[in-house]
């Protein structure tokens, strides 16, 4: 489960190849520079680092993600309950929708959500 923390960059890196996947390596460098400001050999650094890590895949030039945008976000919010909420979600959200007004869908969207993981 490790494998799948991502800094900031390299989130926003393999974003990018989620959006587009499969896409080739060369478009890749394109659309850093584009995108994220990266030159053509920080984009390869980076590359090459979540390829082996097991996060991406470069065969042939096409670039795909091994592991899926949703377990990197589940992965990423279950630590960030566990590091700064003691692993509580009542106190999540509590700290979350301090002093924030929902609408009335949001609040009928969080019941249902709610309701279903109860079952």
């Amino acid at each position: 489960m490790e494998q799948y923390k991502l800094f900031d960059a390299e989130y926003k890196f393999v974003s990018l190849i989620w959006d587009n996947e499969p896409i080739n390596s060369t478009e890749l460098v394109r659309l850093c520079a584009d995108k994220l400001g990266w030159k053509k050999s920080t984009t390869y650094t980076v590359l090459k680092k979540l390829c082996e890590r097991g996060i991406l895949q470069n065969r042939e030039a096409m670039v795909t993600a091994l592991v899926k945008r949703e377990d990197v976000q589940r992965y990423e919010s279950r630590a960030v309950l566990e590091k700064a909420f003691d692993g509580s979600l009542s106190k999540f959200l509590t700290a979350f929708l301090d002093n924030r007004k929902l609408s009335i869908q949001e609040a009928e969207e969080l019941k249902r959500i709610i309701e279903e993981a109860a079952k």
